[in-house]
Protein backbone atom coordinates (compact mmCIF):
# COMPACT_ATOMS: atom_id res chain seq x y z
CA UNK A 1 0.00 0.00 0.00
CA UNK A 2 1.24 3.40 -1.08
CA UNK A 3 2.59 5.63 1.75
CA UNK A 4 1.29 9.42 1.71
CA UNK A 5 3.70 11.80 0.80
CA UNK A 6 4.74 13.97 3.70
CA UNK A 7 6.09 17.58 4.26
CA UNK A 8 9.61 15.50 4.87
CA UNK A 9 9.59 13.27 1.50
CA UNK A 10 9.08 16.30 0.10
CA UNK A 11 11.72 18.79 2.12
CA UNK A 12 14.31 16.11 0.96
CA UNK A 13 13.24 15.97 -2.68
CA UNK A 14 13.65 19.61 -2.95
CA UNK A 15 16.61 20.04 -0.78
CA UNK A 16 15.18 22.40 1.72
CA UNK A 17 14.53 22.55 5.49
CA UNK A 18 10.79 21.51 6.41
CA UNK A 19 10.45 25.19 7.34
CA UNK A 20 11.51 26.19 4.43
CA UNK A 21 8.54 24.23 2.62
CA UNK A 22 6.22 24.85 5.63
CA UNK A 23 6.43 28.72 4.75
CA UNK A 24 6.51 28.66 0.74
CA UNK A 25 2.89 26.28 0.98
CA UNK A 26 1.72 28.27 3.86
CA UNK A 27 2.19 31.42 1.14
CA UNK A 28 4.96 33.52 3.21
CA UNK A 29 8.09 32.43 1.05
CA UNK A 30 8.92 35.62 -0.06
CA UNK A 31 13.04 35.65 1.53
CA UNK A 32 13.83 32.48 -0.35
CA UNK A 33 14.55 33.04 -4.23
CA UNK A 34 12.18 32.50 -6.85
CA UNK A 35 13.92 29.46 -8.05
CA UNK A 36 13.58 27.80 -4.46
CA UNK A 37 9.92 28.72 -4.46
CA UNK A 38 9.32 27.20 -8.01
CA UNK A 39 11.27 24.10 -6.88
CA UNK A 40 9.47 23.40 -4.00
CA UNK A 41 5.60 24.12 -5.70
CA UNK A 42 6.65 21.94 -8.75
CA UNK A 43 7.55 18.96 -6.56
CA UNK A 44 4.44 19.33 -4.71
CA UNK A 45 3.15 19.14 -7.49
CA UNK A 46 4.82 16.08 -8.69
CA UNK A 47 4.92 14.12 -6.01
CA UNK A 48 1.16 14.92 -4.80
CA UNK A 49 1.43 16.05 -1.68
CA UNK A 50 -1.39 17.51 0.34
CA UNK A 51 -0.80 19.25 3.16
CA UNK A 52 -1.72 17.46 6.73
CA UNK A 53 -4.70 19.79 7.50
CA UNK A 54 -4.65 18.82 11.13
CA UNK A 55 -1.16 19.93 11.88
CA UNK A 56 -1.56 22.99 9.71
CA UNK A 57 -4.75 23.84 12.35
CA UNK A 58 -2.09 23.40 15.18
CA UNK A 59 0.43 26.06 13.89
CA UNK A 60 -1.56 28.33 12.16
CA UNK A 61 -3.88 28.16 15.01
CA UNK A 62 -7.06 28.21 13.05
CA UNK A 63 -9.16 26.00 10.88
CA UNK A 64 -10.41 28.51 8.48
CA UNK A 65 -13.89 26.97 9.00
CA UNK A 66 -17.48 28.64 9.37
CA UNK A 67 -20.02 26.00 11.01
CA UNK A 68 -23.72 26.48 9.04
CA UNK A 69 -26.88 25.03 10.50
CA UNK A 70 -29.57 25.31 8.25
CA UNK A 71 -33.26 23.54 9.29
CA UNK A 72 -34.04 22.24 5.73
CA UNK A 73 -31.60 22.02 2.72
CA UNK A 74 -34.76 20.62 0.14
CA UNK A 75 -36.61 24.14 0.80
CA UNK A 76 -34.96 26.36 -2.52
CA UNK A 77 -34.60 29.51 -0.33
CA UNK A 78 -31.80 27.61 1.56
CA UNK A 79 -29.88 26.87 -0.86
CA UNK A 80 -29.70 29.91 -2.20
CA UNK A 81 -28.67 31.19 0.84
CA UNK A 82 -26.00 28.40 1.13
CA UNK A 83 -24.87 29.84 -2.35
CA UNK A 84 -24.09 33.26 -0.64
CA UNK A 85 -22.20 31.74 2.28
CA UNK A 86 -20.15 29.55 -0.61
CA UNK A 87 -19.26 32.44 -2.62
CA UNK A 88 -18.45 35.04 0.85
CA UNK A 89 -15.99 31.80 1.77
CA UNK A 90 -14.38 31.15 -0.94
CA UNK A 91 -13.50 35.17 -1.41
CA UNK A 92 -12.37 34.80 2.00
CA UNK A 93 -10.17 31.62 2.24
CA UNK A 94 -13.22 30.09 4.31
CA UNK A 95 -14.76 27.09 4.08
CA UNK A 96 -17.88 26.42 5.12
CA UNK A 97 -19.46 22.98 6.75
CA UNK A 98 -22.93 22.50 6.17
CA UNK A 99 -25.39 20.46 8.42
CA UNK A 100 -29.14 20.00 7.19
CA UNK A 101 -31.02 19.52 10.96
CA UNK A 102 -33.78 18.45 8.67
CA UNK A 103 -36.49 20.69 11.48
CA UNK A 104 -35.12 18.44 13.93
CA UNK A 105 -34.21 20.15 17.26
CA UNK A 106 -32.61 16.70 18.82
CA UNK A 107 -30.21 16.74 15.79
CA UNK A 108 -29.41 21.02 15.71
CA UNK A 109 -28.36 20.43 18.70
CA UNK A 110 -26.13 17.45 17.92
CA UNK A 111 -24.40 19.58 15.11
CA UNK A 112 -23.92 22.20 17.10
CA UNK A 113 -21.98 20.57 19.16
CA UNK A 114 -19.63 18.62 16.83
CA UNK A 115 -19.22 21.99 15.22
CA UNK A 116 -18.00 22.98 18.70
CA UNK A 117 -15.68 19.58 18.96
CA UNK A 118 -14.54 20.35 15.70
CA UNK A 119 -13.09 24.09 16.88
CA UNK A 120 -14.78 25.59 13.47
CA UNK A 121 -13.96 29.14 13.73
CA UNK A 122 -17.47 30.45 13.79
CA UNK A 123 -20.82 29.48 13.03
CA UNK A 124 -23.80 31.17 11.03
CA UNK A 125 -26.91 29.69 12.83
CA UNK A 126 -30.22 29.83 10.36
CA UNK A 127 -32.83 28.16 12.96
CA UNK A 128 -35.15 29.71 14.63
CA UNK A 129 -36.12 26.77 16.96
CA UNK A 130 -33.25 27.13 18.92
CA UNK A 131 -33.18 29.58 21.52
CA UNK A 132 -30.82 32.30 20.95
CA UNK A 133 -30.03 32.20 24.53
CA UNK A 134 -29.17 28.93 25.15
CA UNK A 135 -27.02 29.23 21.82
CA UNK A 136 -24.89 32.48 23.27
CA UNK A 137 -24.46 30.18 26.47
CA UNK A 138 -22.92 27.65 24.69
CA UNK A 139 -21.07 29.16 21.79
CA UNK A 140 -19.84 32.46 24.34
CA UNK A 141 -18.46 29.90 27.04
CA UNK A 142 -16.31 28.39 24.10
CA UNK A 143 -15.07 31.60 22.89
CA UNK A 144 -16.97 30.71 19.47
CA UNK A 145 -18.54 33.65 17.38
CA UNK A 146 -21.68 33.60 15.45
CA UNK A 147 -24.15 34.98 14.05
CA UNK A 148 -28.14 34.25 14.09
CA UNK A 149 -30.56 34.35 11.06
CA UNK A 150 -34.26 34.45 11.74
CA UNK A 151 -33.91 34.94 15.22
CA UNK A 152 -35.73 38.21 14.54
CA UNK A 153 -36.01 39.21 18.03
CA UNK A 154 -33.03 38.05 19.59
CA UNK A 155 -30.92 41.14 20.76
CA UNK A 156 -27.56 38.95 21.45
CA UNK A 157 -24.75 37.83 19.00
CA UNK A 158 -24.69 39.90 15.21
CA UNK A 159 -27.20 38.91 13.16
CA UNK A 160 -28.63 39.32 9.36
CA UNK A 161 -32.08 39.93 8.80
CA UNK A 162 -35.35 41.00 6.95
CA UNK A 163 -38.48 42.84 8.68
CA UNK A 164 -40.86 40.43 8.53
CA UNK A 165 -43.34 42.03 10.09
CA UNK A 166 -43.80 44.91 7.41
CA UNK A 167 -43.61 41.88 4.90
CA UNK A 168 -46.92 40.30 6.38
CA UNK A 169 -48.26 44.62 6.04
CA UNK A 170 -46.75 44.32 2.63
CA UNK A 171 -48.78 40.88 1.50
CA UNK A 172 -52.32 41.94 3.33
CA UNK A 173 -51.99 45.74 1.70
CA UNK A 174 -51.66 44.11 -1.33
CA UNK A 175 -54.65 41.79 -1.13
CA UNK A 176 -56.91 44.11 0.46
CA UNK A 177 -55.62 46.84 -2.09
CA UNK A 178 -57.08 43.58 -4.96
CA UNK A 179 -60.54 44.02 -3.43
CA UNK A 180 -59.94 40.55 -1.45
CA UNK A 181 -61.66 40.37 2.01
CA UNK A 182 -62.20 36.55 2.66
CA UNK A 183 -58.65 35.84 3.39
CA UNK A 184 -56.82 32.74 4.68
CA UNK A 185 -53.26 32.42 5.85
CA UNK A 186 -51.01 28.91 5.74
CA UNK A 187 -48.77 28.39 8.48
CA UNK A 188 -47.04 26.05 10.18
CA UNK A 189 -47.80 24.03 13.24
CA UNK A 190 -44.82 25.84 15.08
CA UNK A 191 -44.93 29.21 15.01
CA UNK A 192 -41.12 30.90 15.07
CA UNK A 193 -40.75 34.12 15.93
CA UNK A 194 -39.88 35.29 12.09
CA UNK A 195 -43.12 33.35 11.12
CA UNK A 196 -44.95 34.93 13.89
CA UNK A 197 -43.57 38.31 13.14
CA UNK A 198 -45.65 37.71 9.28
CA UNK A 199 -48.93 36.96 10.60
CA UNK A 200 -48.42 39.90 13.05
CA UNK A 201 -47.78 42.50 10.55
CA UNK A 202 -50.86 40.91 8.39
CA UNK A 203 -53.19 41.18 10.86
CA UNK A 204 -51.87 44.63 11.62
CA UNK A 205 -53.29 45.87 8.49
CA UNK A 206 -56.45 43.86 8.75
CA UNK A 207 -56.93 45.83 12.22
CA UNK A 208 -56.16 49.42 10.50
CA UNK A 209 -59.24 49.08 7.94
CA UNK A 210 -61.31 47.55 10.85
CA UNK A 211 -61.23 44.15 9.36
CA UNK A 212 -62.16 40.98 11.68
CA UNK A 213 -58.69 38.72 12.43
CA UNK A 214 -59.16 35.37 14.20
CA UNK A 215 -57.51 31.68 14.35
CA UNK A 216 -60.31 30.74 12.07
CA UNK A 217 -58.23 32.42 9.37
CA UNK A 218 -55.54 30.14 9.56
CA UNK A 219 -54.66 26.69 8.19
CA UNK A 220 -52.12 25.16 9.85
CA UNK A 221 -49.79 22.64 7.93
CA UNK A 222 -45.83 22.08 7.43
CA UNK A 223 -43.99 24.29 5.17
CA UNK A 224 -43.55 22.28 1.91
CA UNK A 225 -45.24 21.61 -1.33
CA UNK A 226 -46.64 18.57 0.68
CA UNK A 227 -48.09 20.73 3.37
CA UNK A 228 -49.67 22.91 0.93
CA UNK A 229 -50.85 19.97 -1.07
CA UNK A 230 -52.70 18.60 1.98
CA UNK A 231 -54.13 21.84 3.31
CA UNK A 232 -56.11 22.11 -0.33
CA UNK A 233 -59.78 20.71 1.21
CA UNK A 234 -59.66 22.69 4.32
CA UNK A 235 -58.89 25.89 2.23
CA UNK A 236 -61.88 25.39 -0.45
CA UNK A 237 -63.90 24.88 2.69
CA UNK A 238 -62.93 28.00 3.62
CA UNK A 239 -64.61 29.60 0.31
CA UNK A 240 -62.09 32.27 0.83
CA UNK A 241 -61.03 34.58 -2.55
CA UNK A 242 -57.52 34.61 -1.89
CA UNK A 243 -54.95 32.73 0.33
CA UNK A 244 -51.45 33.86 1.72
CA UNK A 245 -49.43 31.46 2.22
CA UNK A 246 -46.45 31.88 4.52
CA UNK A 247 -44.00 30.71 2.51
CA UNK A 248 -43.57 29.64 -1.10
CA UNK A 249 -43.56 26.30 -0.90
CA UNK A 250 -46.54 25.91 0.47
CA UNK A 251 -47.99 27.74 -2.42
CA UNK A 252 -46.51 25.37 -5.01
CA UNK A 253 -48.43 22.85 -3.61
CA UNK A 254 -51.79 24.52 -3.12
CA UNK A 255 -51.05 24.99 -6.63
CA UNK A 256 -51.32 21.04 -7.31
CA UNK A 257 -54.22 20.72 -5.12
CA UNK A 258 -56.38 22.72 -7.03
CA UNK A 259 -55.80 22.05 -10.07
CA UNK A 260 -56.54 18.45 -9.44
CA UNK A 261 -59.92 19.67 -8.09
CA UNK A 262 -60.65 21.78 -11.12
CA UNK A 263 -60.24 25.26 -9.66
CA UNK A 264 -57.45 27.90 -11.39
CA UNK A 265 -55.38 30.39 -9.94
CA UNK A 266 -56.32 33.21 -10.28
CA UNK A 267 -59.94 32.66 -11.38
CA UNK A 268 -61.25 30.86 -8.53
CA UNK A 269 -58.85 31.75 -5.91
CA UNK A 270 -55.81 33.98 -5.62
CA UNK A 271 -52.31 32.98 -4.24
CA UNK A 272 -49.63 34.80 -2.36
CA UNK A 273 -46.44 33.23 -1.40
CA UNK A 274 -43.12 34.64 0.66
CA UNK A 275 -40.04 34.25 -0.10
CA UNK A 276 -39.44 34.11 -3.86
CA UNK A 277 -37.81 30.94 -4.59
CA UNK A 278 -36.69 30.42 -7.91
CA UNK A 279 -39.38 28.11 -8.85
CA UNK A 280 -42.15 31.22 -8.23
CA UNK A 281 -41.12 32.36 -11.71
CA UNK A 282 -41.46 29.13 -13.41
CA UNK A 283 -45.08 27.72 -12.25
CA UNK A 284 -48.24 28.38 -13.58
CA UNK A 285 -49.33 31.07 -13.47
CA UNK A 286 -46.31 32.53 -12.16
CA UNK A 287 -46.64 33.55 -8.37
CA UNK A 288 -47.02 36.76 -6.69
CA UNK A 289 -44.73 37.00 -3.80
CA UNK A 290 -42.56 38.92 -0.92
CA UNK A 291 -39.25 38.55 -2.03
CA UNK A 292 -36.44 38.04 0.71
CA UNK A 293 -32.85 38.52 -0.58
CA UNK A 294 -31.96 34.62 0.31
CA UNK A 295 -28.48 34.81 -1.35
CA UNK A 296 -27.68 38.29 -0.21
CA UNK A 297 -28.50 37.33 3.39
CA UNK A 298 -25.81 34.37 3.26
CA UNK A 299 -23.61 36.21 1.57
CA UNK A 300 -23.30 38.76 4.17
CA UNK A 301 -23.36 37.04 7.04
CA UNK A 302 -20.55 35.05 6.32
CA UNK A 303 -18.89 38.70 5.60
CA UNK A 304 -20.10 39.85 8.75
CA UNK A 305 -19.03 36.60 10.39
CA UNK A 306 -15.51 36.43 9.18
CA UNK A 307 -15.10 40.32 10.32
CA UNK A 308 -16.07 39.41 13.81
CA UNK A 309 -13.96 35.93 13.63
CA UNK A 310 -10.98 38.42 12.60
CA UNK A 311 -11.64 41.07 15.08
CA UNK A 312 -13.30 39.93 18.13
CA UNK A 313 -13.79 43.80 20.08
CA UNK A 314 -15.80 44.55 16.82
CA UNK A 315 -18.99 46.65 17.96
CA UNK A 316 -22.77 44.55 16.95
CA UNK A 317 -23.00 43.95 13.68
CA UNK A 318 -26.60 44.30 12.77
CA UNK A 319 -27.02 44.28 9.25
CA UNK A 320 -31.17 44.68 7.59
CA UNK A 321 -32.07 43.33 4.09
CA UNK A 322 -34.91 44.88 2.02
CA UNK A 323 -38.09 42.88 1.38
CA UNK A 324 -39.91 43.71 -1.79
CA UNK A 325 -43.23 43.00 -3.29
CA UNK A 326 -43.22 40.50 -6.29
CA UNK A 327 -45.83 41.08 -8.86
CA UNK A 328 -46.70 38.46 -11.11
CA UNK A 329 -50.25 36.04 -12.22
CA UNK A 330 -51.56 34.68 -9.37
CA UNK A 331 -53.73 36.95 -7.60
CA UNK A 332 -56.54 38.85 -9.93
CA UNK A 333 -58.38 42.18 -8.48
CA UNK A 334 -62.06 40.89 -6.70
CA UNK A 335 -64.44 44.10 -7.23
Amino acid sequence: MTQKVTIRDLAEAAGVSVTTVSQILNGKGERFSSDTQARVLKLQEKLGYVPDYNARNLIMRSTQTIGVLVPNLANPFFSMFIKGIQLASQDNKFIPIIFDANQNQALQNMYLEELIKRAANGLIIASATLDANDIDRILTRNGIPYLLFDQNDAQIGDRVWVDDYKGGQIAANYLLAAGHRKLTLLVPDDITQNIRQRIKGFESVMTKYRLAFSEEMMIKTPMTKLGGYQAVDQLIAKQSTAVFCINDEMAIGVYRGLQERGLRVPDDISVMGYDDIDLANFVAPKLTTIHQPAFEMGQVATELLIERIQNPRLPHQDKQLPLELVVRDSVKSNP
